[in-house]
């Protein structure tokens, strides 16, 4: 297989989109839903253009699904991808229509949003252990040595993991998620 090669499950799901088993659809969104919704609403602090957002990122996987391309990425990657697009030009539009703060608010915003969502894409990818270090370091205000006895490592493992986790949360807003599609990857919605 492939260095690069996507997982079989993305092969497989853009097959079935593609002869449109609406079943398929349904296991996406199942899959995928929370990420769409929480990334839009991280973006667009709005609940209900998040729930648009994700009406529209579905609704153009289903009549488009062969605008995926597995050797840009894989399919949450493309998902993760078309809802920073649709969120973005629904921010543009709110600053067309007279949002406060012109566009160098606006750039401000997207930048701030854009950070903000490749930390969830690398929270969401990153190892489990990682990520419930960094869970019990950040969210439930433990230190290292509470996390090690929850985790049941030791002190060293959980300083590890928590600093790795961190080093990769710090590259969100210095550089592109490896493995999400290259800016323009797609059409618009």
């Amino acid at each position: 297989m492939a260095e690069n090669a996507p997982p079989r499950w993305d092969r497989r799901m853009q097959q079935r989109l593609s002869r449109g088993e609406a079943a398929a659809l349904g296991e996406m969104y199942d899959r995928f839903a929370a990420l769409v919704h929480s990334q839009a609403n991280r973006m667009l602090d709005d609940e209900d253009a998040a729930d648009a957002v994700t009406r529209e990122v579905f609704g153009y996987v289903w009549e488009n699904p062969d605008m995926y391309d597995p050797k840009q990425g894989s399919m949450r990657a493309w998902l993760a991808f078309l809802t920073h697009r649709e969120s973005v030009r629904r921010l543009r539009e709110a600053a067309e229509d007279g949002d406060p703060g012109g566009p160098d608010a606006l750039d401000e915003r997207v930048r701030r949003a854009t950070a903000a969502a490749r930390a969830d894409y690398i929270v969401a990818s990153m190892p489990a252990p990682l990520r419930a270090a960094l869970e019990l370091a950040y969210v439930q205000r433990r230190d290292y040595r509470q996390t090690a006895a929850d985790l049941g490592v030791t002190e060293d493992e959980a300083r590890r993991r928590l600093r790795l986790g961190l080093q990769l949360l710090s590259t969100a807003r210095t550089r592109p998620v490896e493995g999400a599609p290259p800016p323009g990857y797609g059409r618009a919605l």
